[in-house]
């Protein structure tokens, strides 16, 4: 993270230049500002030039009800200049690039620490973009259209348009994810297309992070960006396999977490 001396962090409000990012400075006090939700926070005896040229990442700081337009679209545009973000959902915080872009998605494993056999997830804003990427019959869309948004991931069976490379290498299946976290769907609304996600839980560790001080220590400049809207919630989602479906069997819940799969017909 863009940090200059113990305890000072790089400003989250920045403007857009040709070439970069830089932090709006206020150059009379000598300090680094930073708004959050209305409120002037000042970090002392930070020299104005000191950290334009430091390549790390940025840290968002946003309101979790209330995002700001312009940071949110600061944040899309360096995910569509190849960058992995941290971004925050209603069940923890979750890695995320955009879906076409190899190199990203190929970081983000290696952040995770797991192979192509892992599934990763396609956030969607909506149910609207389902088609694009996983064939679902009546039964299993009612489903869906129960439990999103919501926490829940789905298994689904992938669609030829998905690439060989992000559905599962022997199943042909992939996540889907409809989050309602009010910043994670700003994200998605001002990128007009899904991204490539996976539940952030280091290589070392079992449990998904919550609190955005946390990743930050632990991958810093192995992020693009942090969009820190707050802690979130510490429990993962259900991950339930509909894919089965696909070839007369039922539903199958591979991992119990926040949602609750009698919504949909399952103990």
């Amino acid at each position: 993270m863009c940090t200059v001396g113990r305890g000072l962090t790089q400003s989250h409000q920045v403007k857009e230049t040709p070439d970069r990012l830089s932090p709006i400075i206020d150059r009379k006090s000598r300090y680094i500002a930073t708004d959050v939700s209305k409120k002037q926070h000042l970090y002392e005896h930070v020299k104005p030039y000191a950290i334009y040229n430091l390549p790390m990442a940025y840290r968002f700081e946003i309101h979790p009800d209330n995002p700001h337009p312009r940071l949110i679209k600061q944040a899309v545009n360096l995910l569509q200049e190849g960058k992995v973000l941290a971004v925050p959902t209603d069940s923890g915080y979750a890695l995320a690039c955009q879906l076409d872009d190899k190199a990203a998605c190929d970081h983000m494993r290696r952040l995770r620490g797991v192979d192509d056999k892992h599934h990763l997830t396609l956030l969607c804003r909506d149910l609207s973009e389902l088609a694009n990427f996983a064939r679902v019959d009546n039964m299993q869309y009612r489903m869906l259209k129960i439990a999103t948004p919501g926490p829940f991931t789905f298994i689904l069976e992938a669609t030829k348009e998905v690439p060989r490379r992000l559905s599962h290498p022997a199943r042909k299946t992939i996540g889907l994810r409809v989050s309602p976290h009010v910043v994670l769907q700003a994200i998605l609304q001002e990128h007009r297309a899904a991204l490539l996600a996976t539940t952030l839980i280091l290589p070392e560790s079992e449990q998904p992070l919550y609190d955005a001080d946390e990743i930050e220590e632990a991958l810093g400049n192995n992020l693009g960006a942090i969009v820190d809207a707050g802690a979130c919630a510490n429990m993962p989602t259900t991950v339930i396999d509909l894919s089965t479906m696909n070839k007369g069997g039922v539903p199958k819940i591979l991992r119990e977490g926040a949602g609750d799969a009698s919504l949909i017909g399952l103990d």
